[in-house]
Order: C-alpha cells, then sequence, then structure tokens
C-alpha cells in the first residue's frame, strides 16, 4: 500500500536525532523513543533497496504515524535501485532518506554498500544524485571520517566535495574512521580514535552545509558542547541504552518546558500502544526489551530489567506484566532513601 508523500523537514528537525541501529530502532523502539522527545528525529535501521524491490513492504517500510518525525535510512549501491526505494520511503511519508556510507560489516561490505562505498565517492554522488532527483523530502548522508589509509585531512574533505556536488546539503558524520578488515563492527564503535575536530573543521570549511555529529556521545551535556561547533547531534548507544537522557532533549535543546518528571510517566504514555501492539499478535518482549534501560541509574532500575526479563518473554505475556514491573520500581520510591533524583542527576547516571 503507498500512502501520501511526507512533510519535509526544516533545519531544526535536524538538529538532534537517535542514530539508526540494526536489530535496535525498529518501529518498537521508536514509538518508545518518542515518548521521552516530541522533537528528535528518530530513524529507522538500515534497510536494502533490494529488500524493498522484492520483499515486503509494508512490514519493511511500515511505522505508527506516532514515530514522526522518522527518517528511513537505506542501503544500497545501484543509483537507479536507491531512487526507486527513496520513492517507496516518500510515499510511505518518512520526512527524510538517508543513505548508509558508514557501516563496516563483512555481510555489508559484500553486498557493496556501507563503509566501503567512501572508496567510491563518485558513485556515492551519483547515487544521492537519483535519490535527490528522485523525491521531494531531503536526501542525506550517514559517513564516517575515513576508511582504512585513507585518513588524511584532505581525504575526508575530497569525499565531502564530491558528494556535495550531488546537491545533498546534509552529512550525519561519524567521527571514526572504520577498518574494513581487521575489526569487528563493534570495534569499529570503539577502538579507531574519535576525531571531532576533523568534523568541527569539515563545516568550518563547508559553511554551505549541514554537519551532524555522531560517535561517542553520552550525555545531554556533551551534545550541547558539540552544538557549539556543528549543526546538530546524533547519539546511538547512549539514547538506547540509557534512554532517560532523552527526556531532557525537548527542554534543553528545543527550549520547550519539560514534560516528563519521572520514568514512570513514561511506561504510563506507554500502555494504550502496548495493548494495541498486544491485540494484534505482537509479543510483549519485542516491544520491552527497548525499555530495559529506562531506569538505569535509579531507584528500582535492577527489579524493572528484572521483571522484564524474566516474564515478558512467556507466552502470552500481557499489560500486566508491565504494570508488575512499574509496581516494583514505585515500591522502592517510597523508601527515604529512594528519592528520585532531578533531571540532570538522571542523565549523569544514564
Amino acid at each position: 500500500m503507498r500512502l501520501n508523500r511526507g512533510i519535509l523537514l526544516d533545519h531544526k528537525d535536524k538538529i538532534f536525532s537517535v542514530a539508526p541501529m540494526m536489530d535496535w530502532t525498529d518501529r518498537h523502539c521508536r514509538v518508545f523513543h518518542r515518548q521521552l522527545s516530541r522533537h528528535a528525529l528518530l530513524y529507522t535501521e538500515m534497510v536494502t533497496a533490494l529488500a524493498i524491490r522484492h520483499g515486503d513492504r509494508q512490514r519493511l517500510l511500515g511505522f505508527d504515524p506516532l514515530e514522526q518525525p522518522v527518517a528511513l535510512q537505506l542501503g544500497g549501491s545501484e543509483p537507479k535501485l536507491l531512487a526507486e526505494a527513496a520513492r517507496w520511503g516518500e510515499d510511505f511519508g518518512y520526512r527524510e532518506i538517508n543513505l548508509n556510507v558508514g557501516c563496516p560489516s563483512d555481510r555489508v561490505q559484500t553486498g557493496r554498500f556501507g563503509a566501503c562505498l567512501m572508496a567510491e565517492p563518485e558513485l556515492v554522488r551519483d547515487c544521492l544524485g537519483a535519490m535527490r532527483d528522485a523525491v521531494r523530502v531531503p536526501v542525506t548522508i550517514k559517513c564516517r571520517i575515513g576508511i582504512d589509509d585513507q585518513d588524511e585531512e584532505d581525504d575526508f574533505a575530497r569525499f565531502v566535495d564530491t558528494v556535495a556536488q550531488s546537491g545533498i546539503t546534509t552529512f550525519v558524520v561519524h567521527a571514526r574512521k572504520a577498518w574494513l578488515n581487521g575489526l569487528s563492527p563493534k570495534e569499529n564503535r570503539e577502538v579507531p580514535p574519535l576525531n571531532y575536530g576533523r568534523v568541527y573543521r569539515i563545516k568550518q570549511k563547508r559553511s554551505d552545509i549541514n554537519v551532524i555529529i555522531n560517535g561517542g556521545i553520552n550525555t545531554i551535556d556533551e551534545a550541547m558542547e558539540h552544538l557549539r561547533h556543528v549543526d546538530g547531534v546524533m547519539l546511538g548507544r547512549a539514547a538506547y541504552n540509557t534512554p532517560w537522557l532523552l527526556s531532557e532533549v525537548d527542554s534543553r535543546i528545543f527550549g520547550e518546558a519539560r514534560e516528563l518528571a519521572h520514568p514512570l510517566d513514561v511506561v504510563e504514555r506507554m500502555k494504550p500502544y502496548v495493548s494495541r501492539q498486544l491485540q494484534q499478535g505482537v509479543w510483549l518482549q519485542n516491544i520491552t526489551r527497548h525499555m530495559l534501560g529506562l531506569f538505569h541509574g535509579l531507584p528500582g532500575g535492577r527489579l524493572w530489567r528484572r521483571v522484564l526479563s524474566e516474564e515478558a518473554p512467556r507466552p502470552g505475556a500481557g499489560l500486566e506484566v508491565l504494570e508488575k514491573a512499574a509496581r516494583e520500581v514505585a515500591s522502592r520510591l517510597t523508601m527515604p532513601e529512594a528519592v528520585p533524583p532531578g533531571p540532570r542527576a538522571a542523565s549523569c547516571a544514564a
């Protein structure tokens, strides 16, 4: 089923985003994150253009309107195929289409997409140009600062200059290089040193493009420091593992009144969605696995994780499991020494 075209994003929507993460940022995760921030731009897991052509598009591209604003990340290296996939993404209602030029996994390299494409900037330019010509919503790129031996300042600058010829204006940059051989995807997120300065300098050199920085950012304080140098910030694992920090985004980054006082407020917000999904046959654990870190560093956090980890995977597990976990947390809050920390303290603990 093809839906109406998406609404265009303006630059404000790109100031803060949650990174696309394979096996993590599925539709249930995105609905959960949306309860914590109304304005953060959310991304899908990477979906290959070939899968969209031949697969179940509703399963691959469908999402709940609650998730908006949400962007689709594509993987591929054939301009025509990516243009076709971008059109499908736009028709499903995504607000942005992003090309993955940063994933270093062997499987992705075998398919000739991801970080290996940084060695072919002209092809990346052509892919993005075809995508941009095919849709009205913004087309963007997510890349690294280099790969393998291409680790000089000029290498990255040439890559950006070449790719920008496609007409795209937003680069999401993971501030680490990637080793395509010798390191696992996990090691490629941790071993190559972060080089934020290189990302800052590409923004100084190319004031005509939007630069979004990603990699190793763990708190909203750190995000705000980066915003002194670049146009936007993208958080990945910190947002997933310690999601309560997202409750600070709307107030501290977008200047709006804070709506959430405690993670238990988020649990209440999730209940209607969980109920609907259970009625449609979704297993509870498929939703609650994304919520395990909600009380990280707070009183009752271990009890919360234990209840969800042990009981949500059971056949027939329902909303009562989520409510039980919330009661375990609430019982800790009645203890004098268990007063929940304020917003900043919660973020630091995360």
